[in-house]
């Protein structure tokens, strides 16, 4: 059966914190603030795994209470996601995501995202889509308090 998910994050941004995005550290005045490393694009899209598959958000996976994943690479996150769906037999076809941010822009690290996720997944990069978008200078996003992304994810399971 072919079934599809989708996954939406928005994280804060701060002063003192490294911008990381789809597992690559980017120069920014500024990073994303969580529990993790708190990376979107890689939220996002971990969702969008989980929700092919049926399985509880991220959330449920790494809690925020537990102390004992504190900072962890998002990266890890997806590697769980692809774990699970091993375990139920799910073969992942692709992931789209696309990051809303005013800035930096994203176009000359995206290959590098896309290899990061793909290897995590284990799919190949071309299976991967990532883009970007601004939120036109409107709200939260526009006024660069935060970054968010959105992501689909088709697996057969």
């Amino acid at each position: 059966m072919i079934r599809t998910g989708i996954g939406y994050d928005v994280h804060r941004l701060v002063e003192g914190r490294p911008l990381v995005l789809g597992g690559v550290t980017l120069e920014h005045d500024r990073g994303l603030l969580g529990h993790s490393d708190a990376d979107v694009l890689c939220h996002a899209i971990a969702d969008a795994v989980l929700g092919a598959l049926g399985e509880p958000d991220i959330g449920y996976w790494f809690p925020p209470s537990d102390l004992s994943i504190a900072g962890i690479n998002s990266l890890e996150i997806l590697r769980k996601c692809a774990e699970i769906a091993a375990q139920k037999g799910a073969v992942l076809h692709n992931v789209d995501a696309t990051l809303i941010a005013e800035r930096p822009k994203i176009r000359p690290h995206v290959e590098r995202m896309r290899a990061n996720i793909a290897e995590v997944l284990g799919i190949r990069p071309d299976q991967v889509g990532i883009k970007a978008t601004t939120n036109e200078l409107l709200g939260f996003l526009g006024r660069e308090e935060g970054m968010a992304a959105m992501a689909v994810c088709t697996v057969d399971v």
